[in-house]
């Protein structure tokens, strides 16, 4: 996270988004907007949580990722997996198998991204006991952060300065095959990850202290994998021995999986709209005292992310009767034979900083200037949200005007107001209506979804 830079693993394919409004109307940021019949996301407001991609009809909205192909880049290649993967598979296949079929696509090494829960477990107590600045925000859910940056940047030193397990067992893996002799640009360490989020933050990142070399995509890694375990499922195989996993663990990335392991009053809040809701009232001081938030923007935790495969719900299932059966084994994992591999530089994150890509103006006059200007805006504006004009809502149109990214005559109800008070020609309101949806959108088509010839 040290220099900041914004990357975003959600793109648009232009030859087939067709403008319809569905990303644009979901989106908790209001990053999307309408031009020439096609949807464009504003990359300084976009957070990367994948609402957008859940609802487009045509999948128009995509996933950049890493191919697979670019394991064999390196000599040691690992899978960095969460517990969330393995969750999805039927009961009737083993943690083991998956692991196993995953060594014969071509990873040499498989590892648990849940390994440095317990520890990170007891820094994030200590440093509770420490902050006077309440509550402290877990640094688990990158959309989150990434939304606090952008949306909410005065809650930017409530942020916990631990890392999240995933990088912090990267790091630990990395240091312990260097430890066992192996070169470090020999080793890549790719993590199967369940949201667009990580692939963003991991994009994002140029430290030297990065641990993870690439992403994988979990749904296509499921697919290609339950495929293969399917098939191959009386074939005998070497089954891995991967280190234990305590019970909270496996738990950690579901809704109150940090929630009910942190000591003081801790809330848990998922789904992105309740998690902006909820940051609101934080910073308005409607929320009464809590030592500690775990805030998802995805429901039930990284079961609800958009790259998994499963049922959401059933895949909590599976994840909390795994849970259940380690929980009769003996203890956590023993720090005192891996503290001498971990440093604090894989532990804690570099300071956090502002993106404040809601504001109107750097200059604090000049920004209430504009404020003033939108409010006056509104009194012209219908208020219908419609997103006719090619923005979200009429508030976010104004406030594009203001920014001089649109005009007062995109609004297809002024437009009207404008023609028949003879200021805006007919000919003139339907370039407007063009440069917003197209040259040919209004045209009569049968073959658009919904109409009789749909698909033909």
């Amino acid at each position: 996270m040290s220099k900041q830079q914004i990357y975003h693993a959600l793109k648009i394919d232009k030859d087939i988004c067709y403008g319809c409004t569905h990303c644009m109307n979901v989106c908790p940021t209001d990053a999307i907007r309408i031009n020439d019949g096609i949807a464009r996301i504003l990359k300084k407001r976009c957070i990367d949580c994948g609402e957008c991609l859940k609802v487009c009809p045509v999948d128009a909205i995509y996933v950049e990722q890493d191919d697979l192909d670019n394991i064999f880049d390196y000599e040691y290649r690992v899978a960095l997996v969460p517990a969330v993967f393995t969750g999805q598979f039927p009961t009737s296949i083993t943690e083991e198998e998956v692991f196993s079929m995953m060594k014969e696509l071509g990873f040499t090494h498989v590892f648990q991204a849940e390994f440095m829960v317990d520890m990170l477990n007891e820094l994030i107590d200590d440093q509770m006991e420490m902050n006077e600045d309440k509550p402290l925000i877990s640094t688990f859910c990158p959309s989150v952060v990434r939304l606090i940056q952008v949306k909410f940047p005065s809650l930017i030193d409530n942020i916990a300065s631990v890392k999240p397990p995933v990088d912090a067992s990267a790091a630990f893996y990395r240091k312990l095959l260097q430890n066992q002799g192996v070169p470090d640009k020999q080793i890549g360490i790719f993590y199967v990850t369940p949201c667009a989020a990580k692939i963003a933050a991991v994009k994002g990142i140029d430290d030297e202290y990065a641990a993870i070399n690439g992403v994988i995509n979990m749904m296509y890694l499921y697919n290609k994998l339950y495929t293969k375990i399917k098939n191959n499922k009386d074939s005998e195989r070497e089954l891995p021995v991967l280190p234990h996993l305590s019970s909270k663990s496996i738990q950690w990335s579901i809704t109150r999986g940090e929630a009910d392991n942190m000591k003081g009053r801790c809330l848990a809040v998922d789904e992105i709209h309740n998690v902006i809701e909820f940051l609101e009232r934080l910073e308005n001081d409607e929320i009464p005292k809590v030592d500690y938030l775990e805030l998802r923007a995805c429901d039930q935790g990284c079961a609800g992310g958009v790259l998994l495969h499963g049922n959401r719900f059933l895949t909590v299932d599976r994840m909390k009767r795994r849970a259940k059966q380690l929980e009769s084994e003996t203890g956590d994992i023993n720090w005192k034979e891996h503290k001498e591999i971990i440093e604090d530089k894989d532990l804690f994150i570099s300071k956090v900083n502002p993106l404040p890509a809601m504001s109107l103006d750097q200059d604090f006059a000049e920004a209430l200037k504009k404020m003033e200007r939108i409010r006056n805006l509104m009194c012209y504006l219908p208020g219908i949200d419609c997103g006719a004009c090619g923005s979200p809502s009429c508030q976010a149109l104004a406030e594009d005007i203001v920014q001089r990214k649109a005009n007062l005559s995109n609004c297809v109800f002024l437009q009207r107001m404008m023609e028949k008070s003879k200021k805006l020609s007919s000919e003139h309101a339907i370039r407007i209506i063009e440069r917003t949806w197209g040259k040919d959108r209004l045209d009569k088509d049968c073959k658009k979804i919904g109409a009789k010839n749909e698909g033909m």
